[in-house]
């Protein structure tokens, strides 16, 4: 188990240097408007009809939901430490999805 914790972190501080240069001032990380609005696409009729096709389902938001919810608990702190907060969980959701496997592995990633 600790094998497993210590790849996590390892993975985590990967990603979040990855994001830090992606997203280099809090003027950069997504607004709330713009999670909601991605929230909102996410459920359009495009959107679930492309989820049809490909996958045979419908598309589930739930993720961009909980991403727009946490973006509203931030709101009453400083945009520095919003943006620390609001890298370290998206750098914890690309590491867990790093390291578990879905039906959308094909290719082993290179090093």
């Amino acid at each position: 188990m600790s094998q497993l914790n210590s790849d996590f972190e390892k993975a985590v501080k990967q990603e979040e240097a990855y994001i830090r240069l992606v997203h280099p001032t809090p003027e950069e990380t997504p607004t709330c408007i713009n999670l909601f609005d991605t929230y909102l696409a996410c459920n359009a009729i495009r959107s679930q009809i492309k989820s049809f096709y490909r996958y045979g389902e419908r598309t589930h938001c739930s993720q961009k939901l909980e991403d727009f919810k946490f973006c509203l608990g931030l709101t009453r702190m400083e945009p520095e430490e919003r943006r620390d907060v609001w890298i370290r969980k998206r750098a914890e959701w690309w590491a867990h999805r790093r390291l578990t496997k879905s039906s959308e592995d094909v290719w082993e990633m290179r090093e």
